[in-house]
């Protein structure tokens, strides 16, 4: 049974991200202040303050079914509404014909019960209250705030005429009136601000993603610039002694071998410059990712404590574990749903063991499958290192990259083969 229930609160709720907590939080509130209003104004005024003849009993029973009734259709297109007010998709007005035909046979009723004296003003006041409370939920998130105030303020004055004229006093309808206004703008307030707070959150984490992309678009804009920096010049040189020794050979002149050679010597110096262009993209330095993760975790409200001495450790031992907190500092960010990370760096029988852990584990979905930590494997495995990942205890995630130190290459070594070949 605890196995069930902390697989379906993985589920449900580990696994969304902070917007989809906040908003599912958000929802599950609206359906229970539709059903509090509901039971508490509604079904126990008619259970204890219904005067017990046939018909208000009849009466009674039929509002209780209507307050039930806007209450299942008030949770049913709570959801739709809210899709409508963050402009994910509309909401047709004719999805609201329900509710609206409940709300006016509820005022209805609560009019014939008052006007035959079935309830007392007080208990028929808050009758009133809970239909309204139940409509306006849904209707707050479907029209602007001065729409929604108008149609209330309408309606409320056309309740408090039809009291009126059913024998209510002066105090009865001052009474009405304010129960009619605490309803209307706690509809539109507790609906409205909650819907408002998602559209922030929801807009803060396209940001997010956008200002990843624009990062990853910005590193390719820069390594373009510098590959092109470094071949565009002798590329331009090149052609041009290529075709002077054509010119040459043509002519039958010696020169043509010396201009041959000048080009073979200009093509290898840029075969070495285009190996220290990319061996500068593809290696990273240790201390430097540590406290770039922990300046950008800390800027994102993420508490992080990073520990260990990194000094000392070889290039290709530093380059690769980089690679690790950078990937790793990149799966907290675009998950945004961990409070706080831990860095730490320690050497331990000639071994760098390297562990990034984080309470954001049910939002790393896949387990430790994924494509990033799939090109961190094989980027630890040429200095013969490991990695592990994976939910730990507590609701931790947890990341651990080990190196040893003996096996570990010359930085040049990290000059990847490829780019090698395509040159030579």
């Amino acid at each position: 049974m605890l196995g069930r229930i902390r697989g379906w609160q993985r589920r449900h709720w580990r696994e969304r991200s902070k917007a989809e907590r906040v908003e599912l939080q958000s929802l599950v509130s609206w359906y229970i202040s539709i059903w509090a209003f509901t039971g508490t104004w509604m079904l126990l005024p008619l259970t204890g303050d219904l005067r017990h003849d046939t018909v208000s009993l009849g009466l009674g029973g039929l509002l209780s079914l209507v307050g039930v009734a806007q209450c299942l259709w008030g949770n049913l297109l709570t959801r739709p509404a809210l899709d409508h007010y963050l402009g994910r998709r509309a909401l047709p007005g004719r999805r609201l014909a329900g509710p609206a035909v409940l709300l006016a046979l509820g005022v209805v009723l609560i009019g014939i019960l008052r006007g035959t004296g079935s309830v007392p003003s007080f208990a028929g006041r808050l009758l009133l209250g809970a239909v309204l409370t139940a409509f306006g939920v849904v209707y707050a998130l479907w029209v602007p705030p001065r729409t929604f105030l108008l149609h209330g303020a309408a309606l409320g004055a056309v309740c408090l005429i039809a009291f009126a004229l059913t024998g209510g006093t002066g105090a009865d309808i001052l009474m009405d009136g304010c129960l009619v206004a605490f309803s209307l703008l706690f509809s539109l307030a507790a609906c409205r601000c909650g819907a408002w707070t998602l559209s922030v959150l929801w807009e803060a984490e396209r940001s997010r993603d956008i200002e990843a992309r624009l990062a990853v678009a910005e590193e390719r804009l820069r390594f373009g610039r510098d590959l092109h920096d470094v071949m565009g010049r002798n590329l331009a040189v090149i052609a041009l002694k290529s075709e002077l020794a054509v010119q040459l050979a043509r002519r039958g002149r010696p020169e043509a071998v010396e201009q041959m050679i000048e080009v073979q010597r200009i093509a290898q110096e840029s075969q070495r410059e285009v190996r220290e262009v990319v061996r500068g993209y593809r290696e990273a330095d240790l201390g430097v990712e540590l406290a770039g993760a922990q300046g950008v975790l800390t800027a994102a409200g993420i508490a992080c404590q990073v520990s260990g001495e990194v000094r000392g450790l070889p290039a290709g031992v530093q380059s690769a574990l980089a690679w690790v907190v950078r990937e790793a500092t990149t799966n907290v960010l675009r998950h945004g749903d961990a409070a706080r990370c831990s860095v730490a760096v320690e050497v331990a029988e000639g071994r760098v063991v390297l562990t990034v852990e984080n309470d954001g584990a049910g939002a790393v979905r896949g387990g430790a499958g994924g494509s990033g930590l799939a090109g961190l494997r094989e980027r630890l495995a040429q200095v013969d290192g490991t990695l592990a990942a994976g939910p730990a205890e507590e609701g931790l995630f947890r990341v651990v990259a080990e190196v040893p130190l003996a096996s570990a290459p010359p930085p040049r070594s990290s000059a990847p083969a490829p780019v090698e070949g395509g040159v030579a």
